[in-house]
């Protein structure tokens, strides 16, 4: 991609009836392949805490952590759409702070927009960081960063009164200056409506074909991960076998001794090994 792809572009993709496809990843390396892909956007999300760092859930990443892991994809993918995840207690201790951990992605790693789990209690927050000039990505439906409160994490929309509520808080969230939204979990007839009715590009995490974008986790693409995936997670690759098999032959050629070889050595200057070995009787 030549030109930066921007929140108009998705705009324009939503009106024109363009699919916009997202992938979440963390690192420079992963990011550069993500990039050259075709892909509109990349999430650098909370989920890294389970993906890179191997915890249960997404609450121990600090805004440090994000940060630095954000702008890394950055460097790595200049062109694209940037999203960086508000990581658990940068936004719910107050809204300065979360107006100015917003800003420290914005500032530090060039992001275009910064996403929220968001409830109805977090419309002041969503409303300051666009207020502040800033574009917020409101992330409803399932919300991974309440899991200590719910224990449990489950579809949303499922019945008409939790569907009914989950749409008055997409309009209300975009009426509050989300610029975008991404739903998570939530029942496709559901995912739908919203869709249909909201003025600003929607994400699907697991939450139908029928939203403006789907986004999945670059380790869950790839199939890089033995562990079970939720229903809405597809695979494209299954490369876990080839990667083992590389670091096996990997081993084994250490092991044999066939790597290094010698053209995978550097060498001393022509005529100076002949210069080191009298050195060194010399100093015998």
């Amino acid at each position: 991609m030549d030109e930066k792809i921007t929140l108009s572009n998705l705009m324009d993709a939503k009106q024109a009836g363009r699919k916009i496809a997202a992938v979440s990843c963390y690192d420079y390396t992963t990011a550069r392949l993500v990039a050259r892909a075709g892909v509109e956007m990349i999430l650098v999300g909370d989920s890294a805490a389970q993906v890179l760092l191997g915890y249960e859930n997404t609450l121990p990443v600090t805004m440090d952590f994000m940060v630095t892991i954000t702008a890394a994809v950055r460097r790595a993918a200049p062109n694209v759409c940037l999203v960086a995840d508000m990581p658990f207690l940068s936004y719910q201790t107050s809204i300065a702070d979360a107006v100015c951990n917003a800003g420290r992605f914005f500032q530090e790693t060039g992001v275009q927009i910064v996403k929220i789990e968001a409830t109805a209690a977090h419309l002041d927050v969503v409303k300051a960081i666009s207020d502040a000039g800033m574009a917020v990505m409101a992330h409803i439906g399932i919300r991974p960063q309440q899991i200590a409160k719910l224990g449990k994490l489950k579809a949303e929309g499922t019945t008409a009164g939790l569907a009914l509520e989950l749409v008055d808080l997409s309009k209300k969230m975009v009426s509050a200056g989300a610029s975008s939204l991404l739903l998570e979990g939530t029942a496709r007839e559901v995912s739908k409506i919203i869709t249909d009715m909201s003025p600003v590009p929607v994400i699907s995490c697991g939450s139908g074909p029928d939203c403006d974008g789907q986004i999945l986790i670059i380790s869950d693409i790839l199939g890089l991960d033995g562990t079970p995936k939720p229903k809405f997670s597809k695979s494209f690759a299954q490369l876990d076998k080839p990667i083992l098999q590389a670091v096996e032959a990997f081993a084994e050629a250490i092991h044999s001794g066939r790597y290094p070889s010698d053209e995978q050595c550097y060498h001393i200057k022509p005529g100076q090994l002949e210069k080191l070995t009298a050195m060194l009787t010399d100093l015998h």
